[in-house]
């Protein structure tokens, strides 16, 4: 199972979990949260109604006062209220008023006067001076018919002289906690989604920068050329480094050791030959002979001198592992300039050039490479191409890539070199001179062309060979 998935799946049950948890204790405390502001504004109302009584009760005229048709008149009123959503449209308390024995004076529900209440919680415990308050369900097998009662002392100075309760059924305060439970519930449903998406897109992000590492140390694994990702994150950040680090360390040591390799074996033979010569001019010859060595020399002075020079080119290729700028270059511009360059040889050997390059068309990349690059292939046409011969330049859209065609006259490529010319220091006889170059220049086409995303390919068409450069389009 990816990381990913595996971190996402505990954030999941984490966050999960506590929400659920964290919702449901929520949940729970609604109900009796609501209860107890409840009670506590039934004291309050308790508390004021027995001071309001305290004369009626003492002087014995409660029944005859004008409370009994207030208490029935509050009962049929219709408040209308629109209460967070709720529409209230009764009144529900009911109030009754016992002497200090616990006898039911009066009754706003009509149904208790003259009953002996002594024994409920509510009157029984205020007589004794206590706080008085009792639940009761009005239907033994439904806990939501119960009612709630508090009770106040009715005091004729320090002496209880009655008890006056107020209730209210706990079953109008149901809408009310339900109101809440559903907004809670959607509200913590939506922190929970919330927070489960922040964890997917953690996790997402997370494991998308594992995987470009991923990536990175397998193409490196592979000896392929690859860019450092761009990360964001510390550890990750230090992490990739630390890969790139030894990258560069060991691919640094290996490419050391390889160069010293071939560098010695491609010094041999110019060495061994301005060795050979030096000696023979040592001895007696004619002038016209001692001139032939001393151009050999020289001949072979000016190799190593393009050896070194394009080494220190191809090394300097070779080792990146991405394009430091990307520009858009003009590249009829840029074929222009080289042919300028080149016109010298171009005149001497009669050759014909077709530029068929849109001046329009531009690619993207490394301005210095794609010169040299181009060089090195207008240097190679020109090798092969015989006197009074054809150059032809084109370049055409594909997509989003630009296709460069480089033709020209000549002989031929042999089928056994074909698949070898973009090997390092492989090269054919030129036809003018039968003398081979450094063969490092197409293998560093070759890397030019991998450091810019495209592709080169030599092959032979009718009449001469084709060179065929693909770059992106800028």
């Amino acid at each position: 199972m990816p990381l990913g998935i595996r971190i996402f799946l505990v954030y999941f049950l984490f966050v999960g979990l506590a929400g659920w948890f964290v919702l449901s204790t929520v949940m729970d405390e609604i109900r009796p949260g609501v209860r107890q502001s409840t009670e506590e504004t039934l004291v309050d109302t308790a508390n004021l109604l027995a001071e309001i009584l305290r004369d009626e009760v003492k002087n014995g005229s409660l029944a005859q006062g004008r409370l009994p048709a207030l208490l029935e008149s509050y009962g049929r009123r219709q408040p209308q209220a629109q209460i967070w959503g709720v529409q209230k449209q009764t009144v529900n308390h009911r109030i009754y008023v016992t002497d200090a024995k616990g006898i039911v004076l009066l009754d706003s529900s009509g149904l208790a006067v003259g009953q002996d209440y002594s024994r409920w919680n509510d009157v029984l415990l205020t007589l004794r001076g206590q706080y008085g308050a009792r639940s009761t369900r009005e239907d033994p097998a439904d806990e939501d018919s119960s009612v709630m009662y508090v009770a106040a002392p009715i005091k004729d100075g320090d002496t209880i002289i009655g008890v006056v309760s107020v209730a209210k059924p706990n079953q109008s305060l149901q809408p009310y906690i339900e109101r809440s439970q559903r907004r809670l519930g959607w509200l913590g449903a939506g922190l929970i989604g919330l927070g489960l998406l922040i964890g997917g897109a953690l996790s997402w992000w997370l494991s998308g920068s594992l995987r470009k590492l991923t990536r990175y140390a397998q193409a490196v694994s592979r000896g392929q050329r690859a860019e450092l990702p761009a990360l964001r994150g510390g550890e990750l950040t230090q992490l990739a480094e630390a890969v790139q680090k030894m990258r560069t360390e060991l691919e640094g040591k290996a490419y050391v050791e390889q160069y010293v390799h071939t560098l010695t074996h491609e010094l041999k033979s110019p060495l061994a030959a301005i060795r050979g010569a030096a000696e023979l001019l040592q001895e007696e010859m004619p002038s016209e002979q001692r001139q032939r060595f001393v151009a050999n020399i020289a001949g072979e002075g000016e190799r190593l001198q393009q050896l070194i020079e394009r080494l220190l080119n191809l090394a300097l290729v070779e080792q990146r592992q991405g394009l430091e700028e990307r520009l858009a270059v003009n590249l009829r511009e840029l074929a222009e300039e080289l042919l300028r360059g080149q016109d010298a040889r171009l005149q001497a050997a009669g050759l014909r050039v077709e530029l068929a390059i849109a001046s329009n068309l531009r690619v993207l990349g490394e301005r210095f490479l794609l010169r040299q690059a181009l060089a090195n292939l207008l240097e190679n046409a020109l090798d092969f191409t015989p006197p009074g011969g054809l150059l032809r330049l084109v370049a055409e859209v594909e997509g989003t890539s630009l296709l460069l065609r480089l033709f020209n006259q000549g002989p031929s490529i042999p089928d056994y070199a074909l698949p070898r010319l973009t090997e390092r220091f492989y090269s054919l006889p030129r036809p003018a001179s039968g003398r081979k170059s450094t063969g490092l220049g197409l293998n560093f086409v070759q890397e030019v062309a991998t450091l810019h995303g495209g592709e080169l390919r030599v092959g032979n068409v009718e009449g001469g060979v084709e060179v065929c450069l693909r770059l992106p389009l800028a």
